[in-house]
């Protein structure tokens, strides 16, 4: 009897027997062994393939004949509402077509509701696929949806018309969340975010050590904990409030959007560079460095064509790559020595204009040889979606980013953006599968836009919070900046603070208790119950030590803690 003709609870113990208790496989026949039941072509020509041409075991099958985009190998499935799945497969495109750089290939799943609707998921995604890849692994996760579902589908799309491609190895694999995932994370901060602070005492013979307190106290955080700034309020006079926040409870920021080149055409049309819409960028920079805030560029150039100038829409050729230069070259000059990282090319692997538009695939690599040129200081980055929050770009930016590295172009790192939907519940064992495998790059990961979404503020603070502490409790993520931190109301969607009188909702209260209470360093400790050597355990950052003797501060030291133990001396005097 098949599992689709049972129901209830006999059908999830079959399901459980079946597949085992962590991991259960939706998909039959996923290598093509035995032939290609119960997989269907609709529309198009499949055939297999002998062990010569698959990526493992006997067979694989190809797919030809294809008139449509998002004509596949499909096969039906059944998914239990919401759980979490692991999608891939193994693909290999057989041609290419004339004039096209390369063809997107996606793995999407269709639900088909009761009432005859549907929705449509992307699970995983690559663009600019060719015949030179050879065989290469897509993956990507999804969630059934929380409600009955008549009918699931896999399938792939993507390639246009006439492109014939090679598929084996499928799977669709339910995937556990790790219960222990709080402690494991504890345990990445105790080890990675903290060092040791090795105290050594020095007091006269006769000193009462029962009235010598020692305080260890930490004044600033070395982690970079920042956010994006709204730069039109940043500069207004009236904006005091919003600046405090900003300046006292971050140590980084990104300019939203001040910086942008399409930026400077919406507000000021100009025929050179020299021309630019600059001043207000330039005085919330200058503000932000003013206050102690280190900055990150965002964005250099996007290649998704709505967000690039109109009048750069018009060029081509060397126009266009004149035009870039030059508005690389005078961007990097003019920010020089203000910014401490740039994202170079946004979103590249949801838009590919510049490179589609000059012909040359490359041209993605050339945009980071000329910024490095024009300013070698600044850290350059990569940055993208659907990479962490969700994972259907994961595998496609771990493509993107070993080849960047391999180019020796600069890269310093990759940006993940973090943008969780409405109402998504931030997954951490998701997060941390998403972020180890990113992590085999080799380079920084930054989580560069995060934000999460609910319109009841104590489900936003727990969803904020687990998010936080996925990412923090993460080795690789060398960096957190809150996107859209500030909201009209209290029940705004992505709000910590209820905008213009800056009053914190439960998630930013949750958020400071996290950054300036669990996350800082904070001990007194009694000299005749600690000895005259004893080491405290403390977050990375700059600190002072307070000699206190009777009730009185007697002196104070200051020192900075960073991934390297600490060694400190302390001279305590028998006066107060």
């Amino acid at each position: 009897m098949s599992v689709s003709a049972l129901n209830g609870a006999f059908a999830m113990t079959l399901l459980l027997m079946t597949c085992g208790m962590t991991s259960c496989e939706l998909l039959k026949n996923g290598g093509f062994d035995n032939g290609m039941d119960p997989w269907h072509c609709w529309g198009f020509s499949c055939e297999l393939l002998g062990s010569a041409d698959s990526h493992q075991g006997s067979h694989a099958i190809r797919s030809h004949g294809r008139t449509k985009y998002y004509q596949g190998p499909s096969q039906e499935m059944t998914t239990v509402p919401g759980k979490l799945y692991q999608a891939q497969s193994w693909i290999k495109f057989l041609n290419d077509t004339t004039g096209s750089l390369g063809q997107l290939i996606e793995l999407e799943v269709a639900f088909n509701f009761p009432d005859d609707s549907h929705d449509y998921v992307n699970v995983a995604m690559r663009p600019l696929v060719t015949v030179a890849d050879g065989w290469f692994l897509l993956q990507g996760d999804f969630q059934a949806p929380p409600k009955a579902v008549k009918s699931t589908t896999f399938y792939y799309q993507g390639p246009v018309a006439g492109v014939d491609f090679a598929v084996d190895q499928a799977s669709v694999a339910e995937v556990t969340s790790d219960s222990n995932w709080r402690k494991e994370t504890d345990d990445v901060i105790n080890r990675v975010r903290k060092s040791n602070i090795n105290i050594v005492v020095t007091s006269p013979a006769n000193i009462d050590k029962s009235a010598v307190k020692l305080r260890v106290v930490q004044t600033k955080k070395g982690f970079p904990f920042g956010a994006t700034v709204d730069s039109w309020k940043y500069v207004n006079s009236s904006q005091q409030k919003y600046r405090d926040f900003i300046h006292t409870h971050f140590n980084w920021a990104v300019p939203g959007n001040a910086l942008k080149w399409r930026q400077f055409d919406w507000h000021q049309p100009h025929e050179g560079p020299g021309d630019k819409l600059y001043a207000r960028a330039q005085s919330t920079i200058d503000g932000l460095r003013k206050a102690g805030l280190k900055v990150r560029g965002h964005n250099m150039v996007w290649s998704v064509e709505q967000f690039i100038p109109e009048k750069i829409k018009q060029l081509s050729g060397q126009q266009l790559r004149d035009a870039v230069k030059n508005h690389i070259q005078w961007t990097m000059n003019v920010t020089k020595g203000t910014l401490e990282h740039w994202d170079v090319n946004n979103e590249n692997l949801h838009g590919q204009w510049f490179q589609e538009r000059l012909h040359d695939r490359d041209y993605d690599l050339e945009l980071f040889r000329m910024m490095h040129q024009a300013d070698p200081v600044p850290k350059l980055f990569l940055n993208d979606y659907n990479v962490v929050a969700q994972g259907a770009a994961t595998s496609a930016y771990l493509a993107q980013g070993q080849r960047f590295k391999n180019a020796n172009v600069h890269m310093s790192g990759m940006g993940v953006q973090c943008h969780f939907f409405k109402d998504q519940e931030p997954n951490p064992s998701q997060i941390k599968r998403h972020l180890d495998t990113l992590a085999t790059v080799g380079v920084p990961l930054w989580a560069t836009e995060l934000d999460v979404q609910s319109a009841d503020e104590n489900t936003r603070a727990d969803y904020i919070e687990k998010a936080l502490r996925a990412l923090y409790g993460h080795p690789a993520i060398e960096g957190i900046m809150f996107w859209s931190y500030g909201g009209s109301s209290p029940s705004s969607l992505q709000a910590l603070v209820v905008d213009g009188s800056m009053t914190l909702t439960a998630a930013g209260r949750r958020v400071l208790d996290l950054l300036e209470n669990q996350w800082m360093t904070d001990e007194t400790h009694v000299l005749s119950q600690s000895g005259d050597h004893f080491t405290v355990r403390g977050f990375h950052g700059d600190y002072e030590m307070q000699v206190i003797y009777q009730g009185h501060q007697q002196s104070s030291l200051n020192f900075t803690l960073g991934k390297d133990d600490e060694t400190v001396n302390v001279n305590v005097h028998g006066h107060t």
